[in-house]
């Protein structure tokens, strides 16, 4: 029989009074029975619409057919015939505006919680099985992956599978890109995305950590070495600054610089030498998911106020709601409809507080969202000692500089045949923020999985593979 109820199995959480001063996981996840209680929500559509709403074409009624079963391990092996990391995506996907967002039980209520299913599943296996993959066959065709964020993971799993000697040359000293040095321990632990790394080393991935392409290696040179193709999957890690008064004061980070020194530098742990203010007044300026994360992570480092600052009102915000909530139950301040236009410093050269001016909506911009006009006379000063920038990032132009025959747009974003992946220069495709700018993790996902079936294909038909 299935479970009709309107409404999601709810999902557990740390309190809110408890959560907002520790990095521990906030959403505690389903236990198997929680799980098999929401799997029978679903109503096993013919049409599947849910699977056309993912990037990575999970089998979402399949799965969750198992689930209800009870048979996790089966439900596990579904998922990851098409995505190679759903422990993650579990936890990070905007499932509500993809997947979900088509789900037929969500016309008259809500729809079946596909992502905590996910990760329920992937936690499940982890815990319970966690069996190494074998290392696959060789073929003998080297292949570089640069980056190792989601699309760099996705493209050399599924590269690795089909025999390829991968090679994946990462900057920093620790593999895992933005899962790593962008996404707070709170919201995905480390260790789940350490264990995903060691799936890939089993299957014979050579991770090469330290490696800065465009410096210490470069693509030709890849070329040169005998790798036959490469996919470049180096993110948006540079930061967008506003441009005003104040930004090079002591006490103002770039979002990026402030998530990196915490989650990949672990200066929220006693022990780690990792400079870092401590702050009392924060403003977070931005409204997106990493604004979030920023605004969650600086509660937690100790401050007594956090003011995220935005522009628009709340309903443009473009962060998950969910993050909107959390935030807001852990006792972050929304100031909305509000922009800065100076920040400003005491006599040591250190900030002391932002200034500010109202805002007001007006007519829809290019974005469709309603285009923000200041109100005269409207100024204000927010007391502040740090101040957090979080306008979105660009991709960083080593790569592209570095690299003849690699053609990009005005934004810095390399260009690729949309159907393939493939960049403008032979044998080297690209994916996730390189390509598009600042997006989802899945949506990386999705492009380093294109990525690999069209690199399989030039391959076989270059060299045989």
């Amino acid at each position: 029989m299935p479970n009709m109820s309107m409404t999601k199995i709810p999902m557990p959480e740390q309190d809110p009074k408890v959560r907002n001063h520790n990095f521990q996981e906030v959403a505690q996840g389903y236990t198997a029975e929680m799980a098999v209680e929401e799997a029978q929500r679903c109503l096993n559509c013919k049409h599947k619409p849910c699977v056309g709403g993912c990037p990575v074409n999970i089998r979402i009624p399949e799965f969750i057919a198992k689930v209800a079963e009870g048979d996790f391990k089966a439900a596990y092996e579904i998922i990851t015939d098409t995505n190679a990391l759903p422990s993650i995506s579990g936890r990070v996907c905007p499932q509500e505006s993809q997947c979900e967002a088509r789900c037929v039980r969500g016309i008259k209520g809500e729809p079946v919680a596909i992502g905590r299913l996910e990760r329920f599943v992937a936690d499940w296996y982890r815990e319970h099985i966690n069996e190494m993959p074998q290392k696959p066959k060789s073929n003998g065709i080297k292949v570089a992956v640069v980056g190792s964020g989601p699309a760099s993971l996705t493209c050399a799993s599924d590269l690795a599978r089909l025999g390829y000697e991968i090679t994946m040359f990462e900057a920093f000293h620790t593999a895992g890109g933005v899962l790593v040095y962008g996404i707070p321990e709170f919201r995905l632990p480390k260790a789940i995305v350490q264990n995903e790394v060691d799936k890939l080393a089993a299957m014979g991935v050579d991770v090469e950590t330290d490696m800065v392409v465009g410096k210490t290696y470069d693509v030709d040179e890849m070329f040169e070495a005998g790798y036959r193709a490469v996919f470049i999957g180096t993110g948006a890690g540079l930061p967008m600054f506003m441009g005003i008064e104040g930004e090079t004061l002591a006490g103002v980070y770039s979002a990026n610089e402030y998530l990196t020194r915490i989650n990949l530098m672990k200066a929220y742990r006693e022990g780690y030498d990792t400079p870092i203010k401590k702050i009392k007044k924060a403003a977070i300026v931005g409204g997106g998911n990493v604004a979030m994360d920023a605004a969650r992570c600086a509660m937690r480092m100790g401050a007594e106020h956090v003011y995220v600052v935005y522009r628009r009102g709340e309903e443009e915000m473009p962060a998950r709601r969910e993050e909107i909530h959390h935030a807001k139950e852990e006792g972050i301040e929304f100031l909305f409809l509000n922009n800065p236009t100076k920040i400003l410093g005491d006599d040591k050269g250190r900030v002391r507080a932002m200034e500010c001016i109202k805002m007001e909506l007006g007519e829809p911009d290019a974005s469709g969202r309603r285009r923000p006009i200041e109100v005269p006379g409207s100024e204000f000063e927010l007391e502040v000692d740090a101040v957090i920038m979080s306008l979105g990032t660009s991709p960083n132009p080593l790569i592209r500089s570095t690299t003849p025959g690699l053609e990009t747009n005005k934004k810095g974003c390399l260009l690729v045949d949309e159907q393939t992946m493939a960049t403008t220069r032979e044998g080297v495709y690209a994916g996730g923020d390189a390509v598009t700018g600042a997006a989802t993790v899945i949506l990386a996902m999705g492009a380093g999985k294109k990525a690999a079936a069209s690199m399989h294909q030039y391959l076989k038909d270059t060299y045989g593979a």
